[in-house]
């Protein structure tokens, strides 16, 4: 495409236009902002096509946005209900055949007080931020979403309607620049048509879009181009529309990405040992992704490194019996994973942890939507579930990882699906197969899913040689303005397993039943929202023991400087060891930001528990504060800690204190520099301990991770790091370092 070429006389013009415009259209009348976004047919607003090329600097100078379609985001829905927003905002929104080009404009009556800072990608959802949701094929089912901050920090999103997920682990290659001015800020979006899925064709498009700006001050104020009713059981729906795009071209849609990850690493169990040298491993892989068609997209990896740059949230691991579960973080499962998410948890890729190869298509041809994948594993980790706990088992053997998900829509209210998952290996095997259903008709919804699975163990596992089992799952809810209902039942077979997913319990029914209502303050008052939630169910083992009968509720607030208060309670009796066991405890929560760049957040709980690794009943104290404080535009600081005691018989059973600390630099929107620490310390009393077994009195751990990353886009980057941890119990007093790495990554997005 050529640049649109113009006089400095044309330009003037343009700024001109583009300035005076939203001013205009901001102080439209009350009736006037009715007739546009009220009840009835939705608003249609039909995109240019126009050649042209775009420098993105976030300024708005170019001259063919005079010539784009105007989009006031004049409602506010949050915390005013539906009301005309108190600041004005208009975006611009061009198609040059091979991108859509969109430009911000938001005044602010004060912008010293604008909130932003340089953030990483999927960072900056506590700042002043403005974008957009389109959903592509106009059928209400899954949405992009792109955001900046005024500095031009991105965030982008998949949020699925059936489940009302927004997953932030999709990354999208597009560009954007932010600019803060005297009158708020300006931005510009860059966003190839490559990087989205739709229907390509040779006539007009239409396509469903919210134009949305996030405010926040002393409340957060959701700003938007559209009506969203409170209690609405479908936000896709209440869009307005894009009309256009007739000939928006993906182009090839192909991108080759190599990667090269270089690693040394050395351990000792001693402190009086030698190092044992694991070597330098310099690993070479390729990722592939290729837009097959335009509604088909085949993804294919040799020989990646799946290895996490960055290390997992830390969390504890005390007085629990059930595995803890860690978000998938590694790109080729995250893009498209909610092509798999059923009501179910069948697919859960972390359990694929070191392999060789994989491939996954994935698509939407009409009201067809499919995905498959596959991948060699060199090693096979299963999740062993049980009827009071559950545990990670590992073979040291390959295995072959699959899951195939189709899903048919009837329209915008109903849809059926199948899937069925595989993990096979020498003497080992389990699949499972399913359907799923979901029907939804104003404030009510149903939901459904069905699975039945089939396992083969190696005699290693001391497990039964084989295993059958079924699952069943049903729910339905009903939500309005105000009140909220729902019922849940589930029923595990102690023999199911779903080896490719996360169901850590099995061999129980359990039935729920719930009920929340909505109070809402008016317009001024520090008060603008309150909730109450109670739910009361009941799980049974299958041969009709009971296990858990619970009754919980929580009394929530939101007020001013975006504080959130909750008060919950919870009784219940459950069993354990043969016996039934009374718990109860209550709990406070609080968050709030009292001023830009510093938020602050607690949990204190404090109640009766059991205590399992003895059976017996104590008392619970748990206090988690944590916050986030940012210095500067770029430098960051956040910490969670988390403090536990568990109390009986005039002692300490055990005492834990875990810390995780996140230090970041944000040298400019490319380049950070992260240090990360997480310090646990683990302190028990012995005597209170009747097991046999050699209990330690206290452990302590420290890990270090200091990461330096350079990102040209999510998959053209540079990560370089050392990582070192430590260790001390009753043996080695002392913490002393154990385990140290140094490793580099490059991976670099090539679209030819």
């Amino acid at each position: 495409m050529r640049a649109m070429k113009t006089t400095s006389k044309t330009l003037a013009l343009a700024c001109a236009l583009m300035f005076v415009a939203p001013v205009s259209m901001a102080r439209q009348d009350d009736a006037n902002l009715d007739a546009l976004v009220g009840d009835g047919p939705a608003v249609v607003h039909d995109v240019p096509r126009i050649d042209a090329e775009m420098t993105v600097d976030g300024r708005l100078d170019e001259p063919f946005w005079a010539d784009a379609v105007q989009i006031a985001i004049d409602v506010e829905t949050r915390p005013g209900d539906n009301i005309r927003a108190s600041v004005a905002a208009v975006a611009y929104l061009v198609d040059n055949g091979h991108e859509l080009l969109v430009g911000f404009r938001a005044e602010d009556p004060d912008p010293s007080q604008i909130r932003a800072f340089l953030r990483d990608r999927d960072s900056l959802w506590n700042d002043d931020f403005i974008g957009i949701t389109i959903d592509t094929f106009d059928d209400q089912r899954r949405g992009y979403e792109f955001y900046i901050n005024p500095l031009g920090a991105q965030g982008d999103l998949i949020i699925e309607e059936a489940s009302g997920n927004e997953d932030s682990s999709w990354d999208g290659l597009w560009d954007s620049a932010g600019q803060i001015t005297d009158f708020g800020y300006t931005g510009e979006m860059r966003i190839p048509y490559s990087t989205l899925r739709f229907q390509k064709s040779g006539a007009p498009q239409q396509w469903s879009i919210d134009v949305l700006r996030f405010r926040p001050r002393d409340y957060r104020y959701r700003l938007s181009n559209n009506r969203l009713p409170r209690g609405a059981n479908c936000y896709l729906c209440e869009l307005s529309k894009l009309r256009g795009f007739a000939d928006a071209n993906p182009g090839r849609d192909l991108e080759v990405t190599p990667t090269l990850t270089v690693r040394s690493s050395r351990h000792r169990m001693r402190p009086d040992q030698d190092w044992h040298n694991d070597g330098t491993d310099i690993e070479p892989g390729v990722d592939v992704k290729w837009g097959i068609g335009p509604n088909t997209t085949l993804n294919a990896t040799l020989n990646p490194d799946f290895s996490q740059v960055e290390v997992d949230q830390a969390q504890l691991d005390l007085n629990t019996t059930f595995a803890l579960f860690f978000p998938e973080k590694r790109p080729f499962f995250l893009e498209g994973a909610d092509y798999f998410s059923t009501l179910l948890d069948v697919v859960y890729t972390r359990t694929v942890a070191d392999p060789d190869y994989g491939l996954r298509l994935t698509g939407r041809q009409g009201r067809h939507t499919y995905g498959v994948f596959a991948a060699q594993d060199s090693v096979t980790q299963i999740l062993i579930p049980g009827v009071l706990g559950s545990h990670f088992a590992f073979l040291d053997q390959e295995a072959l990882a699959a899951a195939g998900r189709y899903r048919y829509d009837f329209d915008g209210q109903a849809s059926v699906g199948a899937i069925a998952t595989l993990r096979d290996g020498d003497g080992y095997s389990n699949s499972v197969i399913g359907i799923d259903g979901r029907w939804q008709r104003d404030e009510h919804t149903l939901s459904g899913q069905y699975l039945t699975s089939t396992t083969d163990n190696p005699h290693s596992m001391g497990m039964p040689d084989h295993q059958r089992g079924d699952a069943l799952a049903a729910r339905y809810q009903f939500s309005n303005r105000e009140w909220g209902y729902y019922g849940n039942y589930v029923r595990f077979d102690e023999g199911f397993r779903a080896d490719l997913g996360f169901i850590s319990q099995v061999g129980y029914d359990k039935a729920e039943i719930g009920a929340s209502h909505n109070w809402y303050g008016e317009e001024g008052k520090a008060i603008n929202q309150m909730r109450l939630n109670a739910n009361w169910d009941i799980t049974h083992a299958e041969d009709g023991r009971l296990l858990e009968r619970e009754l919980e509720a929580y009394f929530g607030v939101n007020g001013p400087m975006q504080s959130y208060v909750e008060l919950g309670a919870l009784t219940r009796v459950r069993y354990w060891a043969g016996q039934l066991f009374d718990e109860h405890w209550g709990g406070l929560y609080g968050e709030f930001q009292p001023r830009a760049g510093l938020s602050l957040n607690a949990y204190l709980r404090r109640g009766r528990q059991i205590d399992f690794a003895n059976a017996k009943p104590a008392q619970v104290t748990e206090f988690r504060p944590g916050g986030t404080v940012n210095i500067g535009r770029g430098f960051s600081v956040e910490v969670r800690h988390t403090w536990q005691r568990l109390s009986r018989d005039g002692g300490d059973v055990v005492k834990a204190n875990l810390t995780d600390l996140r230090v970041g630099w944000q040298l400019d929107l490319r380049q950070r520099l992260r240090l990360a620490l997480q310090r646990g310390d683990l302190v028990r009393d012995t005597e209170l301990w009747t097991g046999t077994g050699h209990i330690d009195q206290r452990e302590r751990k420290i890990d270090m991770q200091l990461i330096y990353s350079y990102k040209i886009n999510p998959r053209t980057a540079l990560y370089a790091g050392y990582s070192e941890g430590r260790f001390a119990n009753d043996t080695f007093n002392e913490l002393f370092p154990d385990d140290r790495s140094l490793f580099a990554k490059l991976t670099y997005a090539w679209q030819p």
